[in-house]
């Protein structure tokens, strides 16, 4: 069973880098950036939650083993 503050920090950063490019189509094409700031302020929310929530809180360090913990409990 995966960790919810890794599912929530996982998906955080996952949405936090789609909304990027987004927001740089945007910006390239003049225009309001709706679906970008949605996704990435959505990104940001995860990952409030999963640092709020984990008792001892990240650092760089823990972002791979959680990202492979979430591999992990998905695959097997």
């Amino acid at each position: 069973m995966v960790n919810t503050n890794d599912l929530s920090l996982v998906l955080g950063i996952i949405l936090a880098v789609f909304a990027i490019p987004s927001l740089l189509n945007a910006w390239a094409e003049d225009r309001p950036p709706r679906f970008g700031m949605i996704i990435g302020l959505t990104g940001l929310v995860l990952i409030g939650i999963a640092v709020s929530r984990n008792p001892s809180g990240y650092s760089l360090g823990d972002i791979p083993p959680a990202f492979a913990r979430v591999i992990r409990a998905f695959i097997g």
